[in-house]
Order: structure tokens, then C-alpha cells, then sequence
């Protein structure tokens, strides 16, 4: 009689809970847009053929696993990458990586892949944990030179190049080392959770120039150190998508922001906000060279406000939140020599972005960033040098003024 009661009152007890199955999801962790380097950002011909690559990147958000996507976009022909693998770096700023760590990259079961002239490819997932702003070292070993350079020359970060197969080299000694990005598009993260990503889309100011080489100091960087150090957006991913001297409306170093936009945002998986910061590049173009009449002026506002419509619009489009940032004030820059008539047009564009309706949410980065003594010229504090740009000090205001709220 005892044993029949106590199996019944076993009965009534809750069962002991049992985890669901994670269905994992997939989100940009880290990104770099693309475009054809000019310049001193080319590398020489026959650097990359037979050569070993390797690069730093971390991503801004924990997860179980990843897979990391590979670019030949602006390429003619097709690149084929002899082998690829990825190890926990020592440290940023460091070719020397962990060996315990270090996995083969395999594409398609394959440990070599062949990327389609103007696309990218990714990697199969690897079952790896990665914390938020692990050091993570890819190395990629090219069977021949690509015949157009896919990169992103504002890495802001140490790359190493060696000839040979140097894929599970420990240190790469003897290698050469710069600070660019090539073929290296982005790594996707694999989390149980519903993916949240931010996408910073700007010009030189996003892309972190004036930022501190292998420090991670860019404004997007303070705002991801942030979003992880609170519980409430610890679930966030950003990934920066800056580029040096982009504007909203013509291509300059890089592809201008419209043209750029479905690859460097919406097809980026898990995004839910874009962030823009771009203009100050079309109003200092417009007058570099020469004078221009009214007109001109008044169309170029006209014209830049179209473009940030579109944004808004492509974005709505698919669901994506879009803030928008002002204008910082250049007055005093050298290379653009602003005047009165192109603080008209900053003014102008910012009356149009503040004014409620247009955008989602906004960012007064002219608000936080100039002096007060003197409102079209940066603050001195926050000033790199040239009037233009911020300073590794600027950058971390950017960042802490930004309301975490607006991701909520």
C-alpha cells in the first residue's frame, strides 16, 4: 500500500526540466566591406600567388560555432585559395597563434575552394566557441594572384604575408606585414538566440581612420564593448562597414553607399539595425577643386537627402530599423578647404536628418563632436589633427553618447 502511494504522489511531481534542442541561427560577428584597392593599398604583382596570408579579426558577439565568407567581388576571373585554416591568435597586433586550436577550413568537404569572379563563398561551419572580441587568426594560401585585388584597405589591423604554405605555421617569422584586409569579407557566428545585428555604414570615420593600429578603437568598437558589457544587449552584434572617402552618392576610394548597400547590409544575416554616418565627403568634394554656383549647392542637399530616402526606404523594406548620424562639423580641413557656403550645406542636411518623420532614430554626432566656442569646427579634445577627423579620444565619445536604448 505504501509503494502505490508514494508512486502516485511520484506522478504529481513536475518532471525535471530537459533543455530544448538549440536550432542555431546564424549572424554577422565581423564584417569588412569590399572594394578594389588603388594606390599604395595595392599589393605588388605576384605578392599573393603561392603565397600565405594571414589575418586578425574578432568577432563582436558569442556563439557555439562559425564559418567565415571569403570575397572575390571585384575580380574578373575566378580566385582559387589552396587551403584555409583558423586558430585563437596569441594576440592582436600578432601573427602567433595558438596550435592547440588551429582547424582546417574546408569548403564544400574540400580544404581548397574556387571563388566565382564578382562573388563570394562560404566556409563549411566550425564547431568552435568563440567569446565576444576573441582574437581569431585566418590564414589563406593562394594557388595564383587574383588578376583585380578584392580588399579592404582600412583594416586598422596587422596582416602577414610569407611565400609558401604557412597555414599551420605557429609565428610566421620573416613575414611581411601590413595594415590591410584582402578577400577576408566576413565571419558569421552560430547562437541559440534570435540574431541582432547593427550594421555601421559610414566613410572614414566609421572605417576608424586616426584609430590606433591592433587596438580596436574605432567608435563601432566602443559601442560593441558596450553593448557587452550590459546584460540587456549583451545579444547584439555590430559589424563596421566603413569605408575611407565614401560618399552617398559617387564612388570615390570605394563604391558609393547606394551602390554598396544590399551587399554591405541587407544580405548581412541577422541584421536588424543600420546605423549611417556618410555625407561629409559629398559636401567637401563638391568645392575641393573649384567654386560652384548656388544651384549646385541646392542640388547636391536635394540629392543627398534623396539618398538617405532610399536608405530608409530599401531598409523598411526588410524590416531594418535605420538611425541616421549628423554631419560632423571640418571646418578647417586642408584637403576639402570648407567655407561658409559648405557649412550651409552641413547645416542643411542636418536640419533634414533632426527633423522627425525622416528616419527612425538619430545620433546628434554634430551635437556631441564640436566646439561649443566654435560649431563648425570639431573640438579640439576630439580632434585627430586635420579638423576632420576624430582621435582615438573622439572615437570613445562617439561611443559613449550613443543611446543603448535606441536598440531596445
Amino acid at each position: 500500500m505504501m509503494r502505490g502511494v508514494v508512486l502516485a504522489l511520484a506522478a504529481l511531481l513536475p518532471m525535471p526540466a530537459v533543455a530544448a534542442p538549440c536550432t542555431s541561427q546564424w549572424v554577422a560577428g565581423w564584417a569588412s566591406s569590399q572594394m578594389q584597392p588603388t594606390g599604395d593599398n595595392v599589393l605588388p604583382a605576384g605578392s599573393l600567388g603561392g603565397a600565405t596570408l594571414r589575418q586578425i579579426i574578432r568577432p563582436s558577439v558569442a556563439g557555439t560555432g562559425l564559418r567565415v565568407r571569403l570575397s572575390n567581388a571585384m575580380a574578373l576571373k575566378p580566385l582559387r585559395i589552396d587551403g584555409a585554416t583558423l586558430a585563437r591568435a596569441v594576440k592582436a597586433g600578432d601573427a602567433a597563434i595558438d596550435p592547440a586550436s588551429l582547424v582546417t577550413l574546408r569548403f564544400d568537404g574540400q580544404a581548397l575552394v574556387t571563388i566565382p569572379a564578382g562573388a563570394e563563398y562560404l566556409s563549411d561551419p566550425v564547431a568552435l566557441p568563440v567569446h565576444a572580441f576573441d582574437n581569431l587568426a585566418i590564414s589563406l594560401r593562394y594557388a595564383a594572384d587574383p588578376d583585380v585585388q578584392t580588399s579592404h584597405p582600412g583594416s586598422r589591423a596587422t596582416s602577414w604575408l610569407l611565400a609558401g604554405d604557412h597555414l599551420a605555421d605557429r609565428g610566421m617569422a620573416g613575414a611581411s606585414r601590413f595594415q590591410h584586409w584582402f578577400t577576408l569579407a566576413g565571419l558569421e557566428v552560430a547562437r541559440c538566440e534570435a540574431p541582432r545585428l547593427i550594421v555601421a555604414l559610414g566613410d572614414s570615420i566609421t572605417d576608424g581612420h586616426g584609430a590606433t593600429d591592433d587596438a580596436n578603437d574605432r567608435w563601432t568598437d566602443g559601442l560593441a564593448a558596450r553593448l557587452q558589457g550590459d546584460p540587456a544587449h549583451r545579444g547584439w552584434a555590430i559589424v563596421n562597414q566603413g569605408i575611407g572617402g565614401n560618399r552617398l552618392l559617387h564612388d570615390g576610394l570605394g563604391p558609393n553607399a547606394l551602390a554598396r548597400f544590399d551587399r554591405d547590409v541587407l544580405v548581412q544575416p541577422g541584421v536588424r539595425v543600420v546605423m549611417v554616418l556618410e555625407g561629409v565627403n559629398d559636401i567637401g568634394t563638391l568645392t575641393r577643386d573649384a567654386p560652384v554656383d548656388e544651384a549646385a549647392h541646392r542640388q547636391l542637399v536635394a540629392q543627398m537627402i534623396g539618398a538617405y530616402r532610399q536608405i530608409v526606404e530599401r531598409a523598411h523594406g526588410r524590416g531594418i530599423k535605420v538611425i541616421v548620424g549628423t554631419v560632423m562639423p571640418f571646418m578647417g580641413n586642408t584637403y576639402y578647404h570648407p567655407d561658409a557656403r559648405n557649412e550651409a550645406d552641413r547645416q542643411a542636411v542636418n536640419e533634414w536628418i533632426r527633423a522627425p518623420g525622416h528616419v527612425d532614430a538619430v545620433v546628434d554626432f554634430d551635437r556631441i563632436m564640436r566646439d561649443p566656442a566654435r560649431p563648425d569646427r570639431l573640438l579640439p579634445a576630439y580632434d585627430l589633427g586635420d579638423h576632420l577627423h576624430p582621435s582615438p579620444v573622439g572615437y570613445r565619445a562617439m561611443a559613449e553618447h550613443i543611446p543603448l536604448d535606441l536598440f531596445d
